[in-house]
C-alpha cells in the first residue's frame, strides 16, 4: 500500500509517503531561501509530497536564525527557483506557514515577539549573540489577531505565485496557532480566547480565511494534540481537538497532518471525524517502513517522515528496494553550507 498511488485534491502522488517539514536555518538573512535549496528539495522530488521547512508569513512570525519568509517578492522569487526545480524533477511541494509567534527574540527579529498572552515560555533560543532567554512577548490585540490572519491569507497568495502546489498551516509544536489552542499560553477573554470554542477560533478562522484566498484543495493543517513543545500545557487536548477537527471537517481542506503526539486513544477519534486525507507523522517512531505500515494499516491515507527524508534524498526506492538507510548527521542539521544538506548520496541504481 505504501508504494500505491493517491489523489490529493488535483495531484496525483506515486506514493504515500510524504516528506515531513524540517526546518534547516540556511536561508539568506532576509529570508530568501539559499541557492542550495532548490537543490536540497529537488533531490526528494521522489516524495509523494514534500512539505516545506516553516516558512513565516511576516517578519512578525520570524523566531529563528536564517530561515525563509513568503512576505517579499524577492523572497516569492526565491522560492519560485526551488518549486521549479521540484516539478522539473517530478516533484509536488507545499510550503508550510509558520507563524512562531512567542518563540522568538528581538535579536533574530528587531522587535519582541508576538503572541495570544503576554505569557513567557520557558526555554532558550539561539541568536547573534549566543543562547537567550524567551523574553515576555506582546500580547496581541483582537485587531491583531484578525491582521494576522490577513498574513497568512497574503503568505498564501505568494505561495500560490512562487508555483508551489498548496500550502500547510502549522497548528503544532507550540508555535502561534498551537499556542492559542493551549490553556497555559492564552488567557485571552475575548472571541479569541475563555472557552474551547474561543481558542479553537484562530485555527479555523485562518484555515477558512485561506481557503477562501486559494481553494480547499491547496490547503492542509498540521496539529499535535497533547504536545508539550515550547512549554505549552494541554491537560484538555481530548477535548480541544475533537472541536477543532470537527470544525475544520466543513472547510473540505485537502489534508489534516496528525502529529501522534496525543495518544492512539485520541487519534483514532480524530480518524473517525475527519472525512478528507489524514497524513500522520510519528515523531520517533524506528523504522520509517514498518512505521509506515502501522499507520496506513491504522487509517491513515499518508505517512510522513522526517530524519530519513533528510538524510536519504531517494527514500522511497530505498525503502521499495529494502536498501540500507543513510544515518542523519544531526550536528549539521541547522544552519551551514551544502554538508549534511545537498551531500548526502543516493542509491547507484543501473538498468538490468
Amino acid at each position: 500500500m505504501l508504494f500505491t498511488s493517491f489523489e490529493l485534491g488535483d495531484l496525483r502522488l506515486p506514493n504515500r509517503l510524504a516528506m515531513a517539514p524540517m526546518t534547516r536555518s540556511r536561508s539568506y538573512v532576509d529570508g530568501i531561501p539559499s541557492s542550495l535549496t532548490a537543490l536540497y528539495y529537488a533531490q526528494r522530488a521522489s516524495a509523494g509530497l514534500i512539505i516545506t521547512e516553516g516558512i513565516q508569513p511576516s517578519q512578525a512570525g520570524k523566531g529563528y536564525m536564517n530561515t525563509p519568509g513568503l512576505h517579499t517578492d524577492e523572497q516569492v522569487a526565491g522560492w519560485r527557483e526551488v518549486t521549479d526545480a521540484v516539478h522539473a524533477a517530478g516533484g509536488r511541494i507545499f510550503a508550510q506557514l509558520m507563524h512562531v509567534g512567542r518563540v522568538g527574540h528581538p535579536d533574530n527579529t528587531g522587535a519582541l515577539p508576538v503572541a495570544p498572552s503576554a505569557v513567557r515560555p520557558a526555554g532558550q533560543i539561539f541568536t547573534p549573540n549566543g543562547l537567550q532567554d524567551y523574553p515576555e512577548p506582546v500580547e496581541l490585540s483582537t485587531a491583531e489577531v484578525e491582521a494576522t490572519i490577513g498574513d497568512f491569507v497574503d503568505a498564501a497568495r505568494r505561495a500560490v505565485d512562487a508555483g508551489f502546489d498548496g500550502v500547510e498551516l502549522h497548528g503544532a509544536n507550540g508555535y502561534l496557532i498551537h499556542q492559542f489552542l493551549s490553556q497555559n499560553a492564552n488567557l485571552r477573554e475575548d472571541r479569541f480566547g475563555a472557552s474551547v470554542d474561543g481558542r479553537i477560533r484562530f485555527a479555523v478562522e485562518t484555515a477558512h480565511a485561506v481557503v477562501e484566498a486559494i481553494g480547499a484543495s491547496r490547503v492542509g493543517i498540521r496539529i499535535s494534540p497533547a504536545n508539550g513543545a515550547q512549554d505549552l500545557v494541554e491537560e484538555d487536548a481530548s477535548e480541544v481537538y475533537p472541536a477543532l477537527v470537527s470544525a475544520l471537517a466543513g472547510l473540505d481542506l485537502a489534508y489534516l497532518h496528525l502529529m501522534a503526539t496525543g495518544g492512539d486513544d485520541l487519534s483514532r477519534r480524530i480518524r473517525e471525524l475527519w472525512p478528507n486525507t489524514l497524513v500522520v507523522n510519528a515523531p520517533g517512531a524506528g523504522e520509517p517502513a514498518a512505521t509506515a505500515a502501522r499507520w496506513l494499516d491504522r487509517g491513515a491515507d499518508l505517512v510522513a517522515i522526517g530524519s530519513a527524508f533528510l538524510a536519504n534524498p531517494d527514500l522511497p526506492l530505498r525503502l521499495r528496494l529494502g536498501a540500507p538507510l543513510n544515518e542523519p548527521d544531526f550536528a549539521t542539521a541547522f544552519g551551514g553550507d551544502h554538508q549534511g544538506y545537498t551531500d548526502y548520496p543516493a542509491l547507484a541504481v543501473h538498468p538490468v
